[in-house]
């Protein structure tokens, strides 16, 4: 039997000719069990963050199961290079599921141009048309972000302009999603409203589009993967664990098993994790900050606690890890969201853990992607009669990316942790 590696590229060899792999499923939910999702797009995705992002949260969060992510960002890409390059760089690897975000360079950094505003436009077009033909099943087109209303010095224009610009651009890829009946999710909308919100604290000094005000640090690249999240339907349950004080009983949804539970405590085995965050959070590279100004915990993160028998008119000490919070009886009762609650939490160690991994296979899917697939055709004309081995190099990557994967899902592995509920005397 041939390996998935060599199926791969037999399709590279023959300059990727792909055919449909299955019916457009347009009411098919977005993710499902064993997707395979690429996320393209220029710098901004080449920096490999809220692509991270994206894979820490499928992997670990686990809105479905055995879901494996790539990263297929080029440096100065418009969308017009992409639809050039995504046959042999992207759907040669055979993923269901396409994010893309374009439009910060289409736009040419100035004024809104009628007809960059065209050849976006048709462009986006051609990619759905071509990721159908490729066979990918669910199809997200990004608008475009913003650049940072005081960082910003591109084209020689205010932030103001280019963001007006972009905005338009965030139409025209909602108006292509729409007539296509595919996926839209909206970066801009939410990275203006949320820089606006965060540079009122923080001050100006507060950057959500990068120091150079194009290419976001952590914080920004947080609202960007929360973005793509939502747009994947992504619900947000982590996990249900219930206490019954009385009894001294314990039960937990999917993911979370009890392991014991006695005089208040709880001792659990999980092996989904909720979305941790790290940092200062006034300090731009950090993630801590921001979640002040969007509702990723509420809507793509609920780890919740709920305590049955649970006095209204007392007050709690809960005990997660290291740290120490106290709760009102009522808020208790009605559950408490731990992964907002409780930054400092037993799963961020291994968080870091699976993110490393992840970091190392997405710096590998550069290389894969922009050097070796995308020129193998151009090495093919110079040295015909080395296409046995340029077949066995490129088979060779595609398999230790396979394999790079497959260590990032390994390693998501069982946290134990306990939970302790005590009323305060």
């Amino acid at each position: 039997m041939r390996s998935p590696g060599h199926s791969a590229i037999a399709l590279v060899s023959s300059l990727l000719v792909i055919s449909a792999l299955g019916a457009w499923a347009q009411d098919a939910p977005a993710l499902q069990a064993q997707d395979f999702v690429a996320v393209c797009g220029d710098s901004i995705t080449e920096q490999k963050q809220y692509s991270v992002f994206i894979e820490d949260y499928l992997l670990m969060c686990q809105p479905a199961a055995g879901l494996r992510v790539m990263q297929a960002g080029w440096s100065g890409e418009v969308a017009h290079s992409f639809v050039q390059r995504m046959e042999r760089d992207v759907l040669a690897l055979r993923p269901t599921v396409v994010t893309t975000c374009y439009g910060m360079n289409d736009g040419g950094y100035g004024p809104y141009d009628a007809n960059r505003g065209k050849l976006y436009r048709d462009t986006h077009k051609a990619i759905v048309a071509g990721l159908r033909e490729g066979g990918v099943r669910t199809i997200v087109l990004g608008s475009p972000g913003c650049v940072d209303s005081d960082t910003f010095r591109g084209g020689g224009e205010p932030a103001e302009v280019y963001n007006a610009t972009l905005s338009q651009f965030a139409d025209l890829a909602r108006e292509v999603a729409g007539e296509e009946q595919v996926i839209f999710a909206d970066v801009h909308g939410p990275m203006m409203d949320v820089m606006a919100q965060a540079k009122a604290k923080y001050g100006p000094g507060y950057h959500l589009a990068g120091g150079d005000g194009v290419h976001p640090a952590q914080n920004g690249q947080l609202v960007m993967a929360y973005c793509f999240l939502r747009a994947l339907g992504c619900s947000g349950d982590i996990g249900t664990i219930t206490l019954g004080l009385a009894g001294d009983t314990a039960e937990a949804t999917a993911g979370h098993s009890v392991l014991s539970c006695d005089a208040g405590a709880v001792e659990l085995e999980s092996t989904r994790y909720p979305f941790c965050f790290f940092g200062d959070p006034a300090n731009p590279g950090a993630t801590s900050g921001v979640i002040e100004f969007l509702p990723f915990n509420e809507e793509l993160n609920r780890l919740l606690l709920v305590v049955d028998g649970a006095d209204a008119a007392t007050r709690y000490r809960v005990t997660w890890g290291e740290v120490t919070r106290e709760f009102g009886g009522t808020a208790l009762a009605e559950g408490i969201n731990l992964a907002a609650e409780f930054l400092d939490n037993p799963f961020c160690g291994p968080f870091q853990a699976v993110e490393k991994a992840i970091r190392e296979q997405q710096n590998f899917e550069t290389l894969l992607t922009k050097t070796l697939l995308h020129w193998l055709p151009a090495y093919r004309e110079l040295a015909p009669e080395e296409g046995p081995a340029l077949d066995r190099v490129a088979a060779s990557a595609i398999d230790r990316d396979a394999a790079l994967a497959a260590a990032s899902s390994a390693a998501v592995v069982p946290v134990r942790h306990v939970l302790k509920v005590e009323a305060i005397r």
